[in-house]
């Protein structure tokens, strides 16, 4: 019977904090908005800068200083459907202000003549690494340049009768063991980001509210004084946080669904697939970083006296889930096992996994469950231990 009161008390407790967190409208529609605009405006934006990309590479444009200079690499260039365009003379000042979006070839004036003399005339192509947008049209510039000494190396070896096989005495053949999820999850590794966040920040709110909160407004006292357990009251609150922080996430996995119709690049529509099946897994495997992030929270703002103490201090907690998925995009290496210790990293690396298409193992999955409830015992049992300091005093 006390077993059953107990979880009866839990249960209004958490009754209690999800209506009052649901009556605030305007903290709501704070957190719900993100979370919903999520999906479709990254995904926008990330077809934009792709479809821009894919346009220009189909305008077959090249720009170039000094092509009189060289006639034989100009017809080749027209011969391969490119038009030939001339750099504006100030060329690397708009490089370096972005107001060129794409390389410049400079062509000397000895080109042609070197060229005929069997010399190797040199030819520059200036860019600018921090005009990304230029940088991106450096590969194909490269590709062309390489075509072209292929096929003049062909002709001086046929004109002295020697095969042109000798150029290429190893037949090479690329085969890509990357499924097109794979592919597609080099573009797409930043929504595991937005998802951890939006656990974060759904969690944040109520967890300071229910503590801190409640303290600045003097009602944690008088609830502490009724004649139900500390842990009951615990739990009911740290269950309305924990649930607050997977509504957000959820709704932050839900809104990459229909954002997929909102598509302008066809090989990203074709290589991006979000549907149901992640949605569920991504909102699985945010269960232990709900539940250890709430109890922490909560556990950080118990002992603050205002709401923007409590602020303060969970400022640390913030940053380091915020920022630990950025190990895994700056370590080229791969998933290491220390990943999977790693609240914030753990779920990042999974959720990648699950954008993969790959399966999950149990030694993958089981470091980040144990670190969560390992949290949320320790987290709760201080917070606990805190609110019967509060009724002592």
């Amino acid at each position: 019977m006390l077993h059953r009161s107990f979880w009866n008390r839990c249960w209004i407790v958490l009754s209690k904090e999800l209506l009052d967190a649901l009556r605030d409208r305007r903290t709501l529609l704070r957190l719900m908005g993100p979370a919903l605009l999520m999906g479709p405006l990254l995904l926008m934006a990330l077809s934009g800068l792709i479809s821009s990309l894919e346009e220009r590479a189909e305008q077959r444009e090249v720009m170039v200083a000094g092509i009189d200079n060289a006639p034989t690499l100009r017809n080749f260039l027209e011969r391969q459907t490119y038009v030939i365009k001339a750099a504006p003379p100030d060329y690397e000042a708009q490089l370096r202000a972005t107001r060129l979006l794409v390389p410049v070839l400079v062509i000397g004036a000895d080109f042609e003549a070197e060229l005929l003399a069997g010399s190797r005339p040199t030819v520059e192509l200036v860019s600018d690494s921090a005009n990304q947008r230029a940088g991106a049209g450096m590969p194909a510039l490269q590709r062309l340049l390489a075509g072209f000494n292929r096929e003049t190396a062909s002709l001086n070896l046929a004109l002295r009768g020697i095969s042109t096989e000798l150029l290429q005495p190893v037949a090479v053949e690329e085969r890509d063991l990357a499924s097109v999820q794979a592919r597609a999850s080099r573009i797409t590794s930043i929504i595991p980001m937005f998802i951890i966040m939006a656990v974060l920040y759904g969690a944040l709110t109520s967890a300071l509210d229910s503590t801190a909160g409640e303290r600045e407004r003097g009602s944690l006292e008088p609830l502490l004084m009724n004649p139900v357990q500390q842990m009951a009251l615990v739990l009911g609150k740290w269950a309305a946080v924990a649930i607050l922080g997977l509504l957000v996430a959820l709704l932050a996995s839900v809104s990459f669904v229909p954002a997929q119709w909102l598509l302008r690049s066809d090989s990203l529509q074709a290589m991006f697939q979000f549907g149901w099946y992640e949605v569920v897994a991504f909102l699985l495997l945010q269960l232990p970083l709900a539940a250890g992030l709430g109890a922490l929270l909560m556990a950080l703002a118990i002992r603050a006296k205002t709401f923007k103490e409590a602020q303060a201090g969970s400022t640390l907690v913030i940053t380091f889930v915020g920022l630990a998925p950025m190990v895994s995009l700056l370590n080229p290496g791969g998933e290491a096992a220390w990943y999977f210790w790693v609240p914030g990293l753990a779920q990042n690396s999974l959720m990648m996994l699950v954008l993969k298409g790959e399966t999950l193992t149990a030694v993958q999955l089981l470091p980040g469950l144990l670190v969560g409830i390992a949290l949320t015992i320790a987290c709760l049992a201080y917070v606990a231990r805190s609110m019967r300091g509060a009724v002592a005093r």
